[in-house]
């Protein structure tokens, strides 16, 4: 969950550093309290929505925290996003471990095999990832599974709906509970993970009207992706909504694109090779001082030695 200070910040203000190898920067002017489950089980009884956003890096988990995100998630959408893969089935355990700062997802591969499989996984990803929760998808037949982890100590986000990690098994990307036999499908999934320990859960890509009927029989949060906003928070991808991606990129229809970070990005960086090449950065601002007469003499040694 957000608002957790890095190390970093506590020793930024002792050092001053003169190099690109630097701290990205420095902890937000108001600095928050920290995001608890308890925090998002308030929010929750007062029917506040919970705003969730994913990081797939240091930068945009730090920016979520400082625009005050309730939670961030480190998807196994970073697959695609991050590591330029075809979908979230490729990323392993290794590599989300790498990326993980606040809620991490437990990747394909890393907890079907038994409770007990998911348990280490879920335990490496605490300590090696420092995270504050685990999310992982499936509704009853990974009851167990989710059962065996909260008992652990180890918070768990549910995922109901669409499971992208099960794409190939539902036909691809599809959205679930548009039939009354699919929509009573994801409440039992919804129940199960729910009996089994889970803090919250996400719902993906599920009729509007599903997902609120879901929401209310459940005691839990409900975290709606593609779900409408009868659910009681909202979770987007970060790079879809803040559109940092090229022109033409498919978008699902449920993402609402708030800023264009490619645009920006691509005005910047091309007017960084334009200075270089035409000599106008670096320019003497970005330039460290000499005193003359010590240039003077080093010149002067540099002409004695070709002599």
């Amino acid at each position: 969950m957000a608002a957790t200070v890095p190390l970093w910040a506590a020793r930024s203000q002792f050092q001053t550093r003169q190099s690109s190898h630097s701290p990205l920067g420095n902890p937000s002017a108001t600095q928050r309290k920290k995001v608890t489950i308890n925090t998002l089980r308030a929010l929750h009884q007062k029917d506040e929505p919970i705003t969730m956003i994913t990081a797939h890096d240091f930068p945009s988990a730090h920016v979520a925290d400082h625009a005050g995100m309730d939670m961030i998630l480190v998807g196994d959408s970073l697959a695609m996003v991050a590591l330029g893969m075809e979908d979230t089935s490729e990323v392993v355990l290794e590599e989300m471990i790498l990326h993980c700062r606040s809620i991490g997802d437990l990747p394909m591969g890393s907890y079907e095999i038994a409770p007990e499989q998911a348990l280490e996984s879920a335990i490496r990803v605490v300590k090696e990832g420092r995270v504050q929760a685990i999310k992982l998808e499936g509704g009853v037949e990974y009851a167990p599974t989710i059962e065996k982890i909260t008992r652990a100590g180890i918070p768990v986000l549910g995922h109901v709906g669409l499971t992208p990690q099960r794409q190939h098994s539902i036909g691809g990307f599809r959205v679930q509970g548009k039939t009354t036999t699919g929509a009573l499908k994801v409440l039992e999934d919804a129940l199960a993970v729910q009996a089994a320990g889970c803090f919250a859960v996400v719902v993906e890509a599920v009729p509007a009207e599903v997902a609120a009927l879901v929401t209310k029989k459940l005691r839990i949060p409900t975290i709606g992706i593609g779900a409408g906003n009868g659910c009681s928070g909202q979770v987007l991808v970060q790079v879809d909504m803040s559109g940092n991606f090229p022109p033409g990129r498919f978008l699902p229809k449920f993402v609402k694109q708030y800023g264009n970070v490619w645009a920006e990005s691509m005005r910047a960086i091309e007017s960084y090779k334009s200075e270089v090449k035409s000599r106008q950065y670096p320019a003497p601002t970005h330039t460290y001082p000499m005193p003359a007469e010590e240039l003077t003499e080093f010149e002067r040694l540099i002409h004695t030695r070709q002599s």
